[in-house]
């Protein structure tokens, strides 16, 4: 049921709008579908996630409490585009892309990200792979463009972002990472997160025609 601040998981499924009326509906007349799951540091999530930028607009939005829905993102996303200063990564699983200065990287199940951002709009979450999106760091006018971008989805064609669909890939870091994890704020207990896809792993009602 769609019960969050951003209900991006609930866009995937079809259902973001849906009343509970309709949800009792879906139950009673749609087949279940089976969809994959992502593992990240011993935790599973459905939707997403996201380190560096990502991780920081999160903890930023935890302490909005005058907006609601996606305005709450959008709100603590371009606040955070003027002060985060980027983080050092190292991966491993992806080809063209080693160590580099980034100023996100989020491993996507589903397509949106934040309510708003259409993080991942080539996202499958019946295909078995995880799609990566490496934002390179940037000044403040490209961080603004990609904002821009990353809200019709078109953020994917531009120089600075690197995309990849994998079944598994492992990030390095300085010191354990921050993670947004589903909308939740996490902490890796370890330098190195190693992510994977579990193909087909959980049963759930979508709208007709959603997942196609």
């Amino acid at each position: 049921m769609p019960a969050g601040t951003g209900n991006d998981f609930a866009k995937t499924l079809g259902i973001e709008k849906f009343s509970p009326e309709q949800i009792a509906d879906l139950v009673q007349r749609c087949k279940e579908t089976r969809i994959d799951v992502g593992s990240a540091a011993g935790h599973y999530f459905l939707n997403s996630c996201g380190f560096g930028f990502d991780a920081s607009v999160l903890e930023a939005s935890n302490s909005i409490r005058w907006l609601k829905g996606d305005a709450v993102y959008i709100y603590a996303a371009l606040r955070q585009l003027f002060g985060y200063r980027g983080m050092d990564v190292r991966t491993t699983g992806v080809g063209g892309v080693a160590r580099e200065r980034m100023l996100m990287v989020t491993v996507s199940n589903g397509r949106w990200l934040g309510g708003a951002f259409k993080i991942a709009p080539r996202a499958l979450v019946t295909d078995g792979r995880l799609d990566v999106c490496f934002i390179r760091d940037a000044g403040v006018f490209r961080r603004l463009r990609l904002f821009a971008g990353a809200m019709r989805g078109s953020h994917l064609e531009m120089p600075s972002v690197t995309t990849a669909a994998v079944s598994q890939l492992s990030l390095s870091f300085p010191a354990p990472p921050a993670m947004e994890m589903d909308g939740e704020l996490r902490v890796a207990t370890s330098k190195t997160v190693e992510l994977r896809c579990v193909p087909r792993a959980l049963a759930v009602l979508a709208a007709p025609g959603a997942l196609q």
